[in-house]
């Protein structure tokens, strides 16, 4: 504990306006976090206090079974927040209240800053935005420079920008904030045109002409990996999407350059095919209901079997996905907005609130069949059975602490469809092999498809519960059942027939 007053005085919380830095001893850190965050930090349990909080023992037995278990051979116990749960030791074997306290000031590094001065309030979207965050350093030198269609002049040149890196440093922030999947989208998009540029010899991007680009919209319908037709055959082909939101980022960046006047030309002028591909989406990738049923039944077995809590926190990954129908991504844990999160309401009924693409809140109402699972799993992370208001934590904890991010929720997922697979492989091995080819993505479609062609759910309000942004991508489930399409049809005709 030697200089730890020391350490702990540089904290400061950005979770409150205006910031406020924290009390330099570990003991009120612990203690402010614990109501900051919505969960126990650090306690210490004797046989007294348990009857000075519960009032009598066998209260406090049924309140904290496990902290009285182990008090009958050590003389005190602690209840510690590590690694997304809460741990229950004797307080010999406990980390000291500095060290936890610490490790989960930098588990939420985005609100817990350390400091020797009071900070400023931070601005989200700034830091959501830092200059080049994505782009590799190599591809942040190849742009420091400017090419033939550079525009010097200050007067016409309202981006004020000097160089290709920081045109593109202003148009990703401009243009790619408004969540971090457009970012990670947008920078991936921009690192695929540099790598073009660089094995042909050709850039910096100001220096792209209509010629080149055309080739560039060529390259992209061949193997994204072959620099030429010979070997195009032994490299992955890019799918129409992909494609096609290759060039509208492309195409976005030169109309953002020309429309500020940083470039004297827009040389993709046409080349965008996004809207088109868009208006053509069409659902193609499910799950058969019965795999599906198949996969709940395994994660309901592999609970009853040894309720530990890793197989508890993989039934709660699978039951979240799959009864909310939220993009994988928009589960993993944002500590800057406190998302995901889940609540019940007065009914006592779960929802799921998530951040989905632009920005935008969805709350997602979930069925009770989640109820059990969500319930079971606090309890054993060592939390209350319902969520209180006060919470800001993971609904998904980590290995290693902090959340489980979205590699980690993807593979939760693969790994139930994969001990499926390996189930029915005697049995039905053709949908073994579905399965093993299966992408997380698919229970997505198979949600939507259940609102809006088994459930006939009013397509606003599967709109809103899928967060698309344009109600006639919900629609496009429609596509995939004729029978519903022919059930309408027949319908409409059938009754102006009779009349």
């Amino acid at each position: 504990m030697t200089g730890a007053p020391d350490t702990l005085s540089r904290w400061v919380d950005h979770g409150v306006t205006p910031p406020r830095r924290l009390q330099p001893s570990a003991d009120g850190i612990a203690g402010y976090l614990a109501e900051a965050l919505g969960h126990p930090v650090y306690e210490r349990w004797t046989w007294k206090r348990l009857v000075d909080v519960y009032g009598a023992l066998p209260d406090a037995r049924r309140a904290k079974p496990t902290v009285c278990r182990l008090l009958i051979d050590a003389p005190a116990v602690i209840e510690v927040w590590q690694r997304g749960r809460l741990r229950v030791l004797a307080e010999d074997q406990a980390p000291s209240v500095a060290q936890v306290v610490l490790a989960l000031l930098k588990t939420h590094g985005r609100r817990f800053k350390a400091s020797m001065t009071p900070l400023a309030p931070v601005n989200d979207v700034a830091v959501a935005a830092p200059a080049v965050d994505g782009l590799p350093v190599s591809v942040t030198g190849w742009l420091q420079r400017v090419g033939r269609f550079h525009n010097p002049h200050a007067d016409t040149n309202t981006l004020g920008a000097a160089d290709d890196h920081a045109a593109v440093a202003a148009f990703l922030r401009e243009r790619a904030t408004r969540s971090r999947h457009t970012w990670r989208a947008y920078t991936a998009e921009l690192q695929r045109l540099a790598h073009w540029c660089t094995t042909r010899g050709l850039g910096p991007l100001s220096d792209l002409t209509r010629q080149d680009l055309l080739a560039y919209q060529a390259s992209l319908r061949r193997p994204a990996s072959a620099p030429s037709a010979e070997t195009a055959s032994a490299a992955p082909v890019l799918s129409e999407r992909s494609q096609s939101r290759a060039l509208a980022v492309a195409a976005s960046l030169f109309r953002y350059w020309h429309d500020t006047g940083y470039s004297l030309g827009n040389p993709a002028v046409g080349l965008s095919g996004g809207a088109r591909s868009r208006a053509g989406f069409t659902p193609k990738r499910f799950v058969p209901a019965a795999l599906l049923q198949a996969c709940d039944a395994w994660v309901a077995r592999s609970v009853a079997m040894d309720a530990d809590l890793a197989r508890w926190r993989r039934a709660a990954v699978w039951t979240l996905y799959r009864c909310s129908g939220a993009r994988l991504c928009e589960l993993a844990w944002n500590e800057a907005v406190n998302l995901p999160r889940l609540q019940v309401d007065e009914h006592g009924d779960w929802l799921v609130t998530v951040l989905g693409k632009g920005d935008k809140e969805r709350a997602i109402p979930l069925p009770h069949a989640c109820d059990a699972v969500l319930r079971s799993y606090r309890l054993a992370r060592g939390l209350p059975a319902l969520p209180n208001s006060l919470e800001h934590m993971p609904p998904i904890h980590g290995e290693k602490g902090g959340h489980l991010g979205a590699r980690g929720l993807y593979d939760e997922v693969k790994a139930v469809l994969l001990a499926v697979a390996a189930e029915l492989e005697s049995a039905d091995a053709a949908g073994a092999a579905l399965l093993r080819a299966v992408s997380p993505h698919w229970l997505r479609h198979a949600y939507a498809r259940t609102l809006v062609v088994d459930q006939r759910v009013p397509l606003p309000a599967a709109q809103a519960l899928l967060g698309h942004a344009s109600v006639q991508t919900t629609a496009a489930y429609a596509k995939t059942d004729l029978s519903q399409l022919r059930e309408f049809v027949e319908a409409g005709f059938g009754a102006s027939a009779a009349r």
